[in-house]
């Protein structure tokens, strides 16, 4: 009796092992998930159009967002290399991001 015991757990424990490797994510609900990270902060007909790009293998890059993350990585970088501080460095960037 108790060896059928013994060897129901051990089958049961090998389904429920089996049943949880059944359930990882596809690669469309990583691709899904991935979009939807790149796409935080986007809204209306700019996300949906992001969206459809994104998940049919495109990796577009929102234009408005990505100009100024460009823009304020150079002028961090041109600020590095000057080692500019405090006001200064405020300064600085105030204008290189204008500009």
């Amino acid at each position: 009796m108790k060896i059928w015991i013994t060897a129901l757990t051990l089958a049961a424990a090998a389904l429920l092992a089996h049943a949880q490797d059944a359930k990882a994510p596809s690669a469309q609900q990583n691709l899904m998930k991935s979009c939807n990270a790149d796409a935080k902060g986007m809204k209306g007909d700019e996300r949906k159009t992001f969206m459809k790009s994104c998940l049919s293998g495109d990796k577009p890059v929102p234009q408005a967002t990505n100009a100024q993350q460009g823009k304020m990585k150079t002028c961090n970088a041109e600020a590095a290399s000057k080692s500019l501080k405090g006001d200064e460095r405020k300064q600085f960037m105030s204008a290189c991001l204008k500009g």
